[in-house]
This record gives structure tokens, sequence and C-alpha cells, in this order.
């Protein structure tokens, strides 16, 4: 569905407009479904390509290519929104090693871009970013801690924080780590969706334990950056789970939690696994400046689990 300019004159004017990049996919449908449950927000979805979302009633769809700035300006121009959530990137970390041009190309020239059209139309910038701007020798970290990616996913993330901060519009950055979900109409699987049909087929798998993390819900990922949207909250934000755990002890609370065969579960460290790009060992977040400032309150990993059977169902 597609609106003119008239359509959006004659909408309420007291309603808050809010731009979604990235509709399509595991943050931004949490996102539309979070908003359009809000009667005081008018939710403009936009995505590449066709609307894949399973729901089309409470909100306004365009088709936006992140990496053409023409497109990105028009559609911005015409919805004129307050609010922009970039959730658009290209989140692969061993594509982003492969494919360093697409990988720019998606994760900073278009946000370049979008800064261009936010400061021309005054719109508050929310970019969402990620742990793997820091190296994992020292966290779980603070908002203030000082970046050194280690692989060029990190880098292009890194990059297009800098891009943000030193802008002269109104912005936030919420970042995150490690997110798990599901959504409507995507392949992509989490750790908790892979451990449980692993289990279930009685396969045995491998899991390390030299490398930490914060799990994070999508559903809890997009409740932040909506905190951080309606306050207009300026800084950046760690939006992630509050647990610190390895992805072995992720997998033997999944197998718990659905009582299957811890057994078939064996431990490896990274060093087993040949990747083309290399991860940080332990990040994390601190999110007392999110809990605070925000109101911030994530899910534990248990509950996560519990809504995703809720949603396997």
């Amino acid at each position: 569905m597609t609106v003119t300019s008239q359509d959006i004159s004659t909408s309420a004017t007291t309603k808050k407009r809010f731009l979604i990049t990235g509709s399509n996919g595991l943050l931004g449908q949490k996102l539309i479904e979070l908003l359009i449950k809000d009667s005081s927000i008018e939710t403009i979805a936009t995505a590449r390509g066709e609307n894949r979302l399973p729901f089309h009633d409470g909100y306004v769809y365009h088709a936006m290519d992140i990496i053409d700035p023409a497109q990105v300006e028009a559609v911005i121009a015409l919805t004129k929104p307050e609010v922009i959530i970039h959730t658009a990137a290209m989140t692969n970390v061993d594509q982003c090693e492969a494919e360093k041009d697409a990988c720019w190309k998606q994760n900073v020239n278009a946000v370049e871009y979008l800064v261009s059209s936010c400061k021309r139309h005054d719109v508050f910038l929310v970019h969402v970013s990620t742990d793997f701007i820091f190296d994992g020798a020292a966290g779980p970290y603070k908002e203030d801690a000082e970046p050194n990616p280690v692989s060029f996913y990190g880098w292009s993330k890194y990059a297009a924080e800098k891009a943000v901060i030193h802008s002269d519009i109104k912005w936030a950055i919420a970042r995150t780590v490690l997110v798990y979900g599901i959504a409507h109409d995507m392949s992509r699987s989490n750790i908790i969706l892979w451990v449980k049909k692993s289990l279930e087929e009685g396969k045995n798998i491998k899991v390390v334990t030299d490398q930490f993390r914060t799990p994070t819900l999508a559903e809890d990922l997009a409740t932040g950056c909506f905190l951080i949207a309606d306050q207009k909250a300026e800084g950046i934000f760690n939006i992630s789970g509050k647990e610190l755990y390895t992805p072995y002890e992720m997998a033997i609370i999944t197998a718990d939690y659905f009582k299957l065969d811890k057994s078939l579960i064996s431990q490896t460290d990274s060093s087993g696994f040949s990747q083309p790009a290399r991860r940080p060992p332990r990040t994390g977040f601190d999110l007392t400046k999110s809990e605070s400032v925000l109101g911030y309150k994530p899910h534990s990993f248990v509950e996560g689990i519990a809504l995703l059977a809720s949603q396997i169902k």
C-alpha cells in the first residue's frame, strides 16, 4: 500500500510518525507489530522490494532500497517521519568479510544517505548497531567503551556509528548483541531453534565455550528501540539481554527447557571452526544506562525461550 502527500496532510496531526527501515527483517517485523498497537503512532514500514509482512493493517508500506540515495530521499520527503528507526543492514559476518563492497554500501553508505535526508527534513534517527564494534577483550561493555573491531562487519558498523555521531542531526544509537527470535517468512535460524531441532533429530552437536554474549530477544530489542524513539533520547544505549552466557550454556539451557537429551551436546572452542571473519571472544553489555534512562527491562533468557516456544506452536 502506498500513500500520497494528500493522505498524509489530512491524517491526524497529533500522531507521531515513525518510519522503520528493514521492515521485512526480524527486528523490523517486531517493531511494526509493536508500533501498530499504539494508536498515537502512525507507522511507515519500508524495505527493499515487496512487503513480506503477514499483516497489512495499521501501517503504510513503501519500497525503499537504502543503498539508493534518490529512493531514500523520495520516501522520506513524501512520508515526513518524525523519527526513523534504522534496522536494515548486512549482518552476516562472514558474508561481510567476503563481500566488502556490498557490506560497505549497505552498512555505511546507506547510513550516510539517511543522515543527509534526516538533516534535510529534521528527523530524529535511531541507528541500530552491534557488540561487534568491540574486540571482545574486556566485555561486558558500557556505552563509553572504546571500539576496536576485529572483522570487516565490525568496522563497517563502527564507521556507520561515526557517521551518525559526527553528523549535526538529532540521533541515538541502539547497540545490541546476538539477537534471537522468530519472524514470518524467514528461513533464518537462531541458536535456540538450531539446538532444539538438532537434539530432536538425535544429532550430536558441538558448541563453543570460549565466546561470551548477552543474547537479546528480538521483542526486547524492538521495545528498546521504541523507548529511545518515543522519548527521543539522544546518545548511545545498550539494548540487549542481561545475562552473560557462552553458546554452550545457551544450548544446555535450551535443552533443559524443551526436556531434550543434553548428552548430545559437547563442548568445543572456536579454534575448531574455520570462519572467514574473526569473532570477539567476550562481549555482552552493561545495561545500567538503558534501565535508568529509558526504563528498559529485558526478558531473561529462559523467558525468551518460552516466548519462542509459544510462537512455534
